[in-house]
């Protein structure tokens, strides 16, 4: 449930001799601030970042909801309950953690996918009021990588300490980026091809 970066050229120098431009990644940027909305507080946060995975892999990786859970902080299990076209219904289990008290929360959202693009998803039920967020996918022709740009508006159904709470809320929301970016830049193990045994006679 926690649910972006720029690019940045820099020109090294090494031993006196001029280098090739080097493109870095710099550091994942959050915002998260509290507004009033019908009269209620909702919190709304913006995060982007950057990675060198190209594309496909970063949407094959964000859509592969049911293994979220094996690197997203505090989430204990995600599941696709159904598909149809580019609606998916899921489930999701987890933990939220403000000071010394542990919640835990259940959802159960829609999202809608724009295939190598954006993913929207909106809240139908569970432990929040209200909730939503957008995960949008922009290729860098530069470095091949891609940047991903996450929106969220959220609404607690649960007590949240004011302004102490969008420092935790913004908390939450840099663990989950930094989490999410560190797994789509993983480098995953190459399939090993088993070798052909001789029979024997």
């Amino acid at each position: 449930m926690r649910f972006l970066l720029f690019l940045l050229l820099g020109v090294t120098a090494q031993m006196g001799m001029a280098q090739a431009p080097k493109l870095e990644l710099p550091k994942l940027e959050v915002s998260v601030n509290r507004v009033d909305h019908d009269g209620q507080h909702m919190y709304e946060v913006d995060a982007t970042g950057a990675v060198a995975a190209p594309l496909p892999k970063v949407w094959r990786i964000l859509t592969g909801y049911e293994r979220m859970a094996e690197f997203v902080p505090d989430m204990e299990s995600c599941k696709v309950l159904s598909r149809n076209g580019n609606e998916v219904i899921i489930e999701q289990f987890g933990v939220a953690r403000f000071l010394f008290m542990t919640k835990t929360i259940h959802l159960i959202v829609r999202a809608i996918e724009q295939p190598m693009s954006s993913i929207d998803i909106s809240l139908i039920s569970g432990d929040m009021k209200h909730y939503e967020s957008h995960w949008e996918l922009v290729p860098i022709p530069e470095t091949g990588g891609t940047k991903v740009i996450y929106k969220g508006r959220m609404m607690p159904n649960f007590y949240v300490p004011g302004i102490l709470g969008a420092k935790m809320i913004r908390g939450d929301i840099e663990r989950m980026m930094s989490a999410v970016l560190a797994r789509l830049d993983r480098k995953d193990a190459p399939k090993v091809e088993a070798i052909p045994q001789p029979l024997q006679p």
